[in-house]
Parts: C-alpha cells; sequence; structure tokens
C-alpha cells in the first residue's frame, strides 16, 4: 500500500479538503504500515505482497527472500559489478571502487590455493597449513614462527640480519655457512664468541675460560700464550718461548728471575751426586761456597753473619755492622767506621795523629753516659745542649717543658747585664708583681675570659700625653640589635644598644627575658621596626623582679594621650601591635635601677578602630 495523505484544504472551513470519515480511514491505513521521513524508517509489520517483485520484499534495513534456503542472487548486466559502499563485486573478482586498499578486520581461512600477485600487508598471524611459495621476496614485520622444516634449496642461498643488512649467512655449494666480514658468532653474551677478526685469524673469546675436550688436540702451527697457561702433563717438541712468566709448581720463572712462589718457601737448587751449583764463577757444594777459578770472592754489599764467624786468613771489609758479641785479642785497627749494635768493651780509644773520635748516634737516638762524666779541658758542643728540661742551643736558652726559674744563693741577684738587654717573648709570660702581663708592647690579662681594668687611686686618672695617639682595635658590638625571634637579654651583649623588635612578618610570637636586675644602671632601648600581631613580650628573669614606671599612648582615633602606670607585682610588658602597642616607631626604655627593680618608659600609639590597653601584667610571679 503507498501512503496516503489527508487533504486538509486551502483553509480552515472551507469545504475543500477531505470529509472526517475519509480521513480518518487514511489515518487507520496508515497506521497498518509506517512511514517515516528518512530511509531508517522500519515497517512494523511484514506487508502481505513483496516490494521488490517476485518472491524479494524489503523488511526494514534487509532484503529478504520468501523462498525457503534460496540464495539471493546480485546480478548486473553486461561487465557492470555489484558495488557495497566502495567494495566491487564482478564475477570472482573484490575490488575496491576508490582504488584503495581492500581490509578484512576479521580471520581470513582460504582453503584452496592463494595467489598474490601485488603486496600482501598481514598485521596479524598468518597461518599456513600447506606450501607457500613466493615469486617476489617476502618482507614480515613481526616474528615468523616455523613449525617444520626451512629448505634454502638455492647452492648461493643467503640469510640476512638487521635493519641494514649488516650480518649474513651465505651458502657455499659443498663448503658450508659462511659469516660475513669480521662479524661474531656469539654465545650467551658478546663476551663468548667465535670470529674472524681478519682474513687470517680466527678468534675464540669467553669471559672465563674455553674448554676443549677432545682427547687429542693438534696444533701444527705455532702457539702463542700471552696470558697463564694451565696444563697437566705437557710435551713440546721444539723451542718453547714463553712470553710473560712461567709456573711450575711452586716455582715462577720470569724474565731472568726464578723465584719460589710459595709463602715462605725456599728455593732449592740441587745437584746430583758430587756435581756441584755453579753460578758463574762461584760454586755451590754442600755448605761450602767457593770460586770455580781458586780466585777471591768479593762481597761488594753489606754481610750479615748470625752464627760465628772464624777466619783463618786476612780479612778486609769497609763497613762492618755485627750483631752480637765481637771478641778481640789484641789490638783492632778499623780504618773505616765502625758500627756497634751492642756494647764495647775497651779501656781506652785512641785515634790517629790529631784525628778525632766521633760518636754519632743514628737517627733520634742519642749518647747515654751513665756515670759521672770528668773532663779536663775545653768543652765545645756543636748543636744543643740537653740538661733534663732546660736546653742551650747557640745563644739561646730555653725549656723543653715547663717554665724557667733562675734562683740565685740567699741575698743574690739574678743580673742580666748589656747595653741592650730586651726581654721579648712570643709565648713567654712575664708577671709584674701582682698586676698583669706583659707581652711585648701590649697588656693582657693573665687568666682566661677575664676583663683588664686600668684604674687609678683616689682621684689620680689615666693619662695619655699629647703626642699619644690612641688606637682601639678588635671587635665591637654594633650599635643596633635587632630581634627577630625568642631570646635571653645580657648586659654584654645588648646594654646600651639600640634593640628593634623586627619579628620578619610580624606572626610569630617574641618573647625576651631581662637579666636579673641588680642596680647596675644598664639600659636597654626597644624600637618596633616591624608590627607583630603575635606579640613582643618583654619580661623579668624570676619572680623576685618587678617593673615600676609609665607607658604613653597615643590613641589615633581622637588623638588623646592615655596613661598607664604599672601596678605593684608588673613584671612582663605585652605589644601586642593593637591596644597595648608595638606598631611600627614605638618606643620604650627598661633601666636596671637597683636590686630586683627595673624602670620603664615608652610612648606607643594605637591604631583608629582600637582603644588603648595597659600593657603590663604580673606573668612571671
Amino acid at each position: 500500500m503507498a501512503k496516503q495523505s489527508i487533504n486538509i484544504g486551502s483553509s480552515a472551513n472551507d469545504g475543500t479538503g477531505d470529509p472526517l470519515r475519509t480521513a480518518f480511514d487514511k489515518i487507520n491505513d496508515n497506521f497498518t504500515e509506517l512511514y517515516g521521513s528518512t530511509a531508517e524508517a522500519n515497517d512494523l509489520i511484514e506487508d502481505s505482497t513483496p516490494q521488490l517483485g517476485g518472491d524479494l520484499d524489503v523488511n526494514g534495513r534487509r532484503i529478504t527472500s520468501a523462498r525457503s534456503n534460496e540464495d539471493i542472487i546480485l546480478l548486473p548486466n553486461g561487465t557492470g559489478g555489484v558495488v557495497a559502499s566502495a567494495l566491487r563485486f564482478a564475477g570472482t573478482t573484490i575490488s575496491s571502487d576508490d582504488s584503495s586498499s581492500v581490509n578484512i578486520n576479521e580471520g581470513l581461512i582460504v582453503d584452496g590455493t592463494a595467489s598474490v600477485s601485488g603486496n600482501a600487508t598481514v598485521a596479524g598471524t598468518l597461518g599456513v597449513t600447506g606450501v607457500a611459495t613466493f615469486t617476489a621476496t617476502p618482507v614480515f614485520s613481526s616474528d615468523i614462527t616455523v613449525t617444520d622444516d626451512i629448505n634454502l634449496i638455492s647452492d648461493s642461498a643467503v640469510i640476512t640480519f638487521g635493519a641494514d643488512n649488516d650480518t649474513s649467512l651465505t651458502h657455499t655449494d659443498g663448503t658450508g655457512l659462511t659469516l660475513n666480514s669480521t662479524n661474531k658468532l656469539c654465545f650467551n653474551d658478546a663476551s663468548q664468541f667465535i670470529q674472524g677478526s681478519s682474513a687470517t685469524v680466527l678468534s675464540i673469546g669467553a669471559t672465563d675460560e674455553i674448554d676443549l675436550t677432545a682427547t687429542d688436540i693438534d696444533v701444527n702451527g705455532t702457539m702463542s700464550v700471552s696470558g697463564t697457561l694451565t696444563t697437566a702433563a705437557i710435551t713440546t717438541t721444539g723451542t718453547h718461548t714463553v712470553t710473560g712468566q712461567s709456573s711450575i709448581d711452586l716455582v715462577t720463572i720470569k724474565d731472568n728471575t726464578i723465584a719460589s712462589n710459595a709463602s715462605n718457601a725456599d728455593l732449592q737448587i740441587s745437584a746430583n751426586g758430587s756435581g756441584k751449583v755453579a753460578v758463574e764463577g762461584i760454586s755451590f757444594f754442600g755448605t761450602t761456597l767457593s770460586a770455580a777459578d781458586s780466585s777471591t770472592i768479593n762481597i761488594n754489599e753489606g754481610l750479615i753473619v748470625d752464627g760465628t764467624v772464624t777466619v783463618s786468613g786476612t780479612t778486609n771489609t769497609a763497613d762492618v755492622a755485627t750483631t752480637g758479641n765481637t771478641t778481640v785479642s789484641g789490638n783492632s785497627t778499623v780504618s773505616g767506621n765502625l758500627t756497634v749494635q751492642g756494647s764495647v768493651n775497651a779501656d781506652t780509644f785512641i785515634s790517629n795523629s790529631n784525628g778525632d773520635i766521633t760518636i754519632d748516634p743514628a737517627g733520634t737516638g742519642a749518647i747515654v753516659l751513665t756515670g759521672p762524666i770528668t773532663h779536663a779541658g775545653t768543652q765545645t758542643t756543636t748543636g744543643q745542649l740537653n740538661v733534663d728540661n732546660l736546653r742551650l742551643d747557640g745563644n739561646v736558652l730555653s725549656a723543653t717543658s715547663g717554665a724557667i726559674t733562675l734562683t740565685p744563693a740567699n741575698g743574690q741577684n739574678v743580673a742580666i747585664t748589656g747595653t741592650n738587654v730586651n726581654l721579648t717573648a712570643g709565648e713567654a709570660n712575664f708577671t709584674l708583681m701582682e698586676a698583669t702581663t706583659v707581652r711585648a708592647n701590649f697588656l693582657q690579662s693573665d687568666t682566661t675570659d677575664a676583663d683588664l681594668d686600668i684604674t687609678t687611686q683616689g682621684t689620680g686618672v689615666v693619662k695619655l700625653d699629647d703626642q699619644t695617639q690612641l688606637t682601639l682595635t678588635g671587635s665591637f658590638l654594633p650599635a643596633i640589635h635587632t630581634f627577630t625571634a625568642t631570646d635571653a637579654i645580657t648586659i654584654a651583649e645588648h646594654a646600651g644598644r639600640t634593640l628593634l623588635l623586627g619579628e620578619v612578618g610580624g606572626n610569630a610570637e617574641v618573647i625576651l627575658t631581662l637579666p636579673a636586675a641588680t642596680g647596675t644602671g644598664a639600659v636597654y632601648k626597644f624600637i618596633v621596626s616591624v608590627t607583630n600581631t603575635s606579640n613582643y613580650k618583654i619580661q623579668v628573669a624570676d619572680a623576685t623582679d618587678t617593673i615600676d614606671g609609665i607607658m604613653l599612648y597615643l590613641d589615633e582615633d581622637g588623638t588623646a594621650v592615655t596613661a598607664f602606670p604599672t601596678v605593684a607585682a608588673s613584671d612582663t610588658i605585652t605589644l601586642n601591635g593593637g591596644t597595648t602597642g608595638g606598631i611600627i616607631g614605638d618606643y620604650l626604655e627598661l633601666i636596671d635601677i637597683a636590686t630586683n627593680q627595673y624602670h620603664v618608659r615608652g610612648v606607643m600609639r594605637v591604631a583608629a578602630g582600637a582603644n588603648p590597653a595597659t600593657p603590663f601584667t604580673a606573668a612571671v610571679s
């Protein structure tokens, strides 16, 4: 049935439209089939008469056949094809109508032979259960898994590796496989490899060792070992050349040295039977050392003999060092030096004509004389002379430890004479009676951290003549000190200075504790440099101290001045940045006037919008 439209006439109630009965009949008919305004509208029920003719019908987005189990055949005329979106079907050929690629986004199963004359891109897994024949070079962008053999039937087949084909294996008929250039065949990691490092050299590398497990290893050329060669039994024919060192059991041979490599082990060289061990011109036989040519044996270096030396002939030596006792019957003449490690028992030492006798201990050694010394004639000492803790060196008398005390006989004086006598001191101190220490050209207290007072008697004054220039050096406290956090006030550091209340940010409480009041007259002057709304507190040291005085407040609302005196037990001043003062420019002064008593005076401002209040409390007591 075709869609039926209701005629509503040209204007209202003009009599040209459909009567109500006709209009409602069209409505009923139209509800039998639902007609929409777009091609996406669906039928509510299947019509009994096929819309495409024959047995074909359109039901929603479906083309259906009224015949059971029969195909729907789309058959274009002549060379035309069936076009579905951009896919064209013509005979047995599927092509892209817009000349782009044909994408198969699901699995594809080909039960017959698949022939690809162009490029085929497989993004997923390609499974081939039969024979795959490639007439061109295939390119695989991911891994290939082969569950059976791969046969390369060309006598010169090449397998290449790498994005730039830098590594290849080439088959040579009747010969084998050739790895290109000097590339390596690696095992486990790059440190284990076989490599043709040049046209004539084959290298085998490993991190630890290379095991050759064959019964026989035949080396037809020269074998060079640059490292350590460890073997069991080895038989060599010809010249054995070792570059480096050769270790045989516990003996090491390197260059021109034969050494034992076992800790504290002897090196033994033994001849057979009555044979001797000959080292150039010296022969060793048993415990006998002799010259092979019966000439003299020269020992050109030091000789240490721990046992007894028996000399039947003449012994000519340079320096002789003897450990143990040496007994000489008769006179002993030494033309060189005599070094004695122990004791020498002799009544007399006599030098050659006009020759000196020199006793020179080594290093820090000393000449120790345990008995009385009797000296006749002039004694000359070159260097320094130490007597207990007293040292005489050149023309300087000093102490190696402790002080030097010059004590004359009773009633006598210590006299220092000369036309120019200077008493100098680097680290030495000169104490004048009960005064102080004189160091060179300045006065210094002789007590650690003690003050140096210069005072006079009665009405006397410390006087500097008109030609004297007074220079003060050292460290001086600056005139201004700023408090930014809680701290203790001291006389030495804060008295007489301008003390600024300058907490950074003005939002943290600062508590300042005064020293105990003792009547020193110390003055502490405070000026607010940063308004702190979290309080500046100035308080006494303990409950025995109090604060007396008055503070003046300027109320900026009416420019009126209010005075707040202290009460009997006032010991704390609080500036809150508002009603009790403490804004930039406010000032107060505290004076230590007596034991347990401070005096205060100050001038504060209270900003508009607030009323002045007393800053005094008894918080400490």
